[in-house]
């Protein structure tokens, strides 16, 4: 009997957190989906992987024997896919350039042109992908190199930052807040805040500045999957959004104000790109960004 990787990752996702809640939401599915799913593996082991608690799970002795293999399988397997992926891209003399929303704003663009006139007979083509939907991308061999919006988990990736924006605050027009010059994360309390849906959790948080400096909890609203279904929830007064300067530049809207968050962190912006990666193309792209993003003085 065979198993596919995917029924080995939603073990494992269950074995690493001992709750099978908290790994659906992880992994993007419905609870009783997985419960039906690592049911079934027990079974075609002949043998219980867990032992369910009331609040928790721990894994058994067979439980314990298969997280290994699992673990060794699905790395295999992914690696396996990128080195695949890249060797037909550097074969059609491509670059396959993952982002999400703005990318490292400007940068994006102006890297990819001046690759591309180095190097003729190349192209960098571009990928975008929903919220923190980059990251998986890389490791499953559909983008050669990313931009990559931290905080992220960099697990088997090389990553280096290379640009830094500040963040800025979304409100529709008529807001309560719209005539203020900039806002602080205080000013913000009470609002709610669309989240992203398939986002990892940290990233989540860190858009919605958790712990904020008194204590309060984000209100969370609608759940969105990317920047245009983000805009449609704060242009009809569901919420307000946190987003970077550059999503307040490109997304401009007549029923939309922008204004400047002071006070957070900037949102800092790696490249990054698989430590087993074979692209012949990935080094050379990477001096390209490193130098454009130290010419501050560039256009």
């Amino acid at each position: 009997m065979d198993v596919d990787t995917r029924v080995l990752r939603y073990f494992t996702a269950v074995a690493e957190e001992l709750h099978f809640t908290r790994a659906a939401e992880r992994l993007y599915v419905s609870q009783p989906a997985l419960s039906r799913q690592i049911a079934q593996l027990e079974r075609n082991l002949g043998t219980p992987l867990f032992e369910r608690r009331a609040r928790d799970v721990r894994l058994t002795p067979a439980g314990e024997a298969l997280l290994h293999a699992a673990r060794r399988t699905t790395e295999a397997w992914s690696a396996g896919k990128r080195a695949a992926r890249a060797a037909r891209a550097a074969g059609d003399m491509e670059l396959r350039l993952g982002f999400e929303a703005t990318g490292a704003g400007a940068l994006t663009t102006r890297a990819r042109v001046l690759f591309e006139q180095r190097n003729p007979g190349v192209k960098v083509v571009p990928h975008r992908f929903d919220w923190g939907g980059e990251v998986p991308a890389l490791r499953e061999g559909e983008v050669d190199v990313a931009f990559v919006w931290l905080p992220n988990d960099l697990t088997g990736l090389h990553t280096e930052v290379v640009a830094e924006e500040p963040r800025a605050v979304g409100m529709a027009a008529g807001h309560r807040l719209a005539g203020r010059e900039s806002l602080t994360i205080g000013d913000l309390r009470g609002e709610p805040m669309p989240w992203a849906r398939h986002a990892p959790r940290a990233w989540v948080e860190w858009w919605g500045v958790v712990p904020r400096p008194d204590g309060s909890e984000p209100v969370w609203g609608p759940a969105n999957d990317n920047a245009e279904e983000l805009l449609e929830y704060v242009a009809s007064g569901v919420g307000i959004c946190i987003v970077s300067r550059s999503i307040s530049a490109y997304y401009q809207r007549p029923d939309i104000v922008w204004r400047p968050l002071t006070g957070v962190e900037p949102l800092r912006v790696a490249l990054g790109w698989p430590l087993d990666t074979r692209h012949r193309l990935v080094p050379g792209f990477a001096e390209t960004v490193r130098e454009l993003a130290g010419d501050r003085t560039a256009p």
